[in-house]
């Protein structure tokens, strides 16, 4: 569910008190350990974490309008959502991350980026620290770059045939 709030402090203020404590304390956690060179705004309706234009032009591949998403933080409809795009795709971070959060004994409710809790207790928040700490800007870049071009290289360059029309 987006939200139209046009800054994080805006986005914050419209959550109820149970979730505005534990966007909060998630936010702070983000904050204190992200690489500097990211930054926090609104981004796709949620509170986003992003490469701004500035360290990489290019922008988001989906959309080059838009910085590069490094991760998300949303209230929605029936939990909340961390989104991780640091753990979807990279096979040593995402190995490290499912096995120090096994360790803390909580359930891990993830889609493949998308990590869903209901309350804060849910979230141990030193892993997700070390998580933001553990994949610096520079790493993620280089990370999106090496999957765009395996993607576009899989790719073979075809045309599509053309259907041939029936004669009459």
């Amino acid at each position: 569910m987006q939200s139209p709030a046009l800054t994080v402090a805006e986005y914050v203020a419209s959550l109820p008190p149970d979730r505005k404590e534990a966007i909060n304390a998630i936010r702070k956690v983000i904050l204190a350990n992200m690489d500097p060179l990211l930054e926090e705004g609104m981004s796709y309706g949620m509170i986003g974490y992003y490469v701004p234009h500035r360290h990489y032009p290019a922008g988001y591949h989906c959309d080059p309008k838009m910085p590069l998403p490094y991760a998300g933080l949303a209230s929605q409809k029936n939990y909340m959502s961390l989104y991780t795009m640091s753990v979807y795709g990279h096979m040593p971070t995402q190995e490290w991350f499912h096995k120090a959060w096994a360790k803390t004994g909580k359930k891990l409710d993830m889609g493949k980026s998308c990590i869903r809790f209901k309350k804060l207790e849910d979230m141990p928040l030193d892993v997700i620290a070390e998580l933001f700490r553990k994949v610096s800007m520079k790493q993620y870049i280089d990370f999106v770059e090496e999957t765009w071009a395996k993607g576009k290289a899989k790719k073979p360059v075809t045309k599509k045939p053309t259907a041939k029309k029936a004669k009459s």
